[in-house]
């Protein structure tokens, strides 16, 4: 039988060593405790601490602290095995040479956390969210324990992912962030929607590593009676998602297969009580890293509001993605439900717009083509949900639209904080409907940053007023001009009367809204007491005051409010109408036409 090779010391090389001689050994690792046993209790060390396990009453029962980690440059430039680089963790020369080939020059903070201890041999649980460079600080200590390919048959390490897209990532990066080291190491990739046949072929070339679904790899373990006992390393991403997904059984059916003497690192954004649980009972006294960075966005990322009444959320998508954004960005378009996503994806393509959209029980094949498109620039716009979104990452993402605003902070911070990485701007923009103003003032008391709402037209005299200073770190509340909306509006309305089919998709999504609101969570009492003191009249947001004339605004706005006022019998009531005409036909137009079929109409209708 093969022994495990002990992992490498994370110590500084001697002056006078030569590279490449052999590391000392870690220290023996200590045996399971027994069931039951008690573990020692956490203590904290400060921000950014490396502390004890926690209990399970230390937790909360739901989610815990989302932990960022922000792509930092400075030093970079420089390269070399330098303090504050790759070099500095100890890594070996061919895995030092794959991480520089792949273009990364400093560790990120999980990276520079997670890394040395796991090197050192210790189980992890590091609390990270995606696009926090986690992968990198589970891989690279798993090929410095691998080495290299060996002859004996065995696979040797184990990646669980809870998604076929998240795994496919992975596995890209086993075979990128490897390139350098020899023997090379060899990977096999088990998700579902490939063929078995292909994957019995892979298992059959002796890999060293497998990348995994949990549902596949426990089918693969009963029907090719696939073996787990040389298994080292074993690592759960997204470990909380995997146990929402109901993974459960698997999990613990595949580390019966393995050997007791493991090393297993859990990777995920939040820790509910049931993680803890199977984490105190499955680790070997774990090690929590936990980075306090959670409420932080990037510098480099604006962050705008607009509110908007829920019949005109459709129409004030297509007004952010033509007029707020630039048009060639890509953006990601979070919705609530999988209908929403699906009724969006066919609105955006009649409205000309390369789009792909990404939900829970998408067929495989679709999410993979979806995915693929948003990647190479074909689509411009991915519209997911927050569940389909878990494991996707995509490093350059322009933008970020909230088409339904979160109820949580931390979810706010997980989708936005996906744009305006590694030094790059971006923009987030959410669409937040009146009954939604109190989340936003529980983002406000989250971010430190208060809301201002941009002065109406008619309390400055027609004037736009100066919105607030981007240096006193509001978070500015405006709204779209009504003719532009209007025009929106209308041109959504003339799509569903032309297609039948994105009609009833609206009428889905509608009642999907009405299931959703029902079982969202409440916003705090204080946020919904001081919700209600926001002015009911906010002026034009910033974003879109270029395209729009102030005065005319103005008079729009007075028009509608007197609409709204109007009762049958009042005086003045044709005056009231042939203004509505005449203000509609002097409202801005957008730079997209109505269909073919309602342009006959309109041209008919005017003849």
């Amino acid at each position: 039988g093969h022994e495990p090779t002990a992992p490498p010391s994370p110590q500084q090389p001697q002056p006078k060593q030569r590279m490449g001689t052999t590391r000392s050994p870690a220290p023996k690792r200590k045996q399971r405790p027994a069931e039951g046993a008690d573990l020692p209790s956490s203590s904290t060390h400060g921000r950014d601490a490396v502390v004890e396990f926690p209990g399970p009453d230390e937790l909360d029962s739901g989610d815990d602290d989302d932990m960022a980690g922000e792509e930092e440059e400075g030093k970079a430039a420089r390269g070399g095995k330098k303090s504050g680089g790759f070099g500095a963790l100890g890594l070996s020369q061919g895995v030092y040479k794959s991480v520089l080939r792949k273009g990364y020059r400093v560790p990120t903070p999980i990276q520079r956390k997670a890394i040395p201890p796991i090197l050192a041999g210790q189980d992890v649980v590091a609390m990270a969210r995606t696009g926090s460079g986690k992968t990198a600080a589970f891989l690279l200590p798993m090929f410095e324990r691998l080495k290299g390919h060996s002859t004996t048959v065995g696979v040797r390490a184990t990646v669980l992912s809870p998604t076929r897209e998240l795994a496919l990532q992975t596995h890209r990066f086993c075979v990128e962030l490897s390139h350098f080291v020899s023997p090379p190491l060899r990977f096999c990739l088990l998700v579902g929607g490939d063929s078995m046949e292909d994957q019995f072929s892979l298992l059959a070339a002796n890999p060293d590593a497998l990348v995994a679904t949990p549902g596949r790899l426990q089918h693969v373990l009963l029907d090719a009676q696939l073996s787990l006992g040389r298994v080292e390393y074993v690592v759960f991403d997204e470990a909380d998602r995997l146990f929402e997904m109901g993974f459960a059984t698997q999990l613990h059916a595949i580390l019966a297969s393995m050997p007791e003497g493991r090393q297993t690192c859990l990777f995920s954004a939040t820790m509910p009580a049931i993680l803890a649980d199977f984490s105190r009972a499955q680790l070997h006294e774990p090690q929590l890293i936990r980075l306090d960075l959670e409420t932080k966005l990037s510098d480099s990322l604006r962050v705008e509001f607009l509110r908007v009444r829920p019949q005109d959320k459709q129409a004030a998508l297509l007004l952010t993605l033509s007029r707020v954004l630039e048009r060639q960005a890509q953006t990601i378009v979070f919705a609530s439900t999988r209908h929403h996503v699906e009724m969006l994806h066919t609105l955006l393509l009649e409205a000309g717009l390369e789009a792909a959209a990404i939900y829970g029980t998408l067929d495989p094949a679709a999410r993979k083509i979806a995915l693929g498109k948003f990647r190479a620039g074909k689509a411009r716009v991915l519209v997911v949900t927050d569940v389909a979104a878990r494991g996707i990452d995509v490093p350059l993402l322009d933008n970020v639209v909230n088409f339904d605003f979160p109820t949580k902070p931390k979810l706010f911070v997980h989708r936005c904080g996906r744009a305006a990485r590694a030094g790059r701007a971006g923009t987030a923009v959410s669409l937040v409907e009146p009954e939604e103003l109190p989340y936003l003032l529980d983002l406000s008391l989250y971010l430190g940053r208060p809301v201002a709402a941009v002065p109406s037209e008619a309390d400055s005299g027609g004037a736009r007023a100066a919105p607030p200073a981007p240096a006193a770190g509001c978070l500015v509340l405006g709204r779209f001009p009504v003719s532009l909306l209007s025009h929106e509006a209308e041109y959504v309305q003339a799509v569903y009367a032309e297609r039948p089919e994105a009609a009833e998709l609206a009428r889905v999504a509608s009642r999907a809204s009405i299931m959703y609101r029902k079982t969202r969570g409440a916003a705090s009492k204080e946020s919904a007491r001081r919700a209600r003191s926001l002015p009911a009249e906010i002026g034009v947001h910033p974003l879109l005051a270029a395209a729009d004339d102030p005065a005319a605004e103005a008079s729009r706005v007075s028009l509608i409010a007197r609409l709204q006022t109007f009762r049958p019998g009042a005086s003045g009531v044709g005056g009231v109408e042939a203004s509505a005409a005449i203000a509609r036909r002097k409202a801005l137009s957008a730079p997209r036409s109505l269909p073919p079929q309602q342009q006959q109409q309109q041209q008919q209708q005017q003849q």
